[in-house]
């Protein structure tokens, strides 16, 4: 799953600023089911996109007992749909890599804080269709 900010104010790379991250960096979030990675893929005065990459580990969560489907659901430690919805994970994510944002500060800029600035956001996730086999089953589940 990625969130992607991308903002049209000039100059645009003020985002940055705002939002406490370097626009020449990779960071990387430690998470206690995975890693949230921050980068800039578009950076200009004119246009800059900052995204956060969240990086949900299965095989972990599994391992480390963070596997939270519950003891009853058995296939649990082999089906997994956690590192593909959006769910709580995201925010933690979100307040992990921007708390120092959240607090409404920005030291070098403070006039950022107040200013209406333009933004779109977006979270996209990958579809996955079902399989023919797996859509045949449902059908015969629900008696169509």
């Amino acid at each position: 799953m990625i969130l992607s900010i991308t903002t049209t104010h000039y100059p645009a790379t003020d985002l940055g600023f705002l939002l406490h991250k370097h626009p020449d960096k990779f960071q990387t979030v430690e998470l206690s089911v995975g890693k949230a990675h921050i980068f800039y893929p578009e950076k200009s005065d004119e246009k800059t996109t900052i995204s956060l990459l969240l990086d949900i580990d299965p095989v972990d969560m599994v391992r480390n007992g963070k596997n939270l489907s519950g003891d009853g659901f058995t296939l649990g430690h082999y089906v997994n749909d956690r590192p593909y919805v959006a769910s709580s994970f995201m925010s933690v994510a979100l307040s992990k890599a921007f708390s120092s944002a959240m607090n409404g500060k920005c030291k070098d800029k403070p006039e950022l804080v107040e200013m209406k600035l333009p933004f779109e956001v977006s979270i996209a996730v990958i579809p996955a269709p079902l399989p023919k086999k797996t859509t045949e089953f449902f059908k015969y589940c629900l008696g169509n």
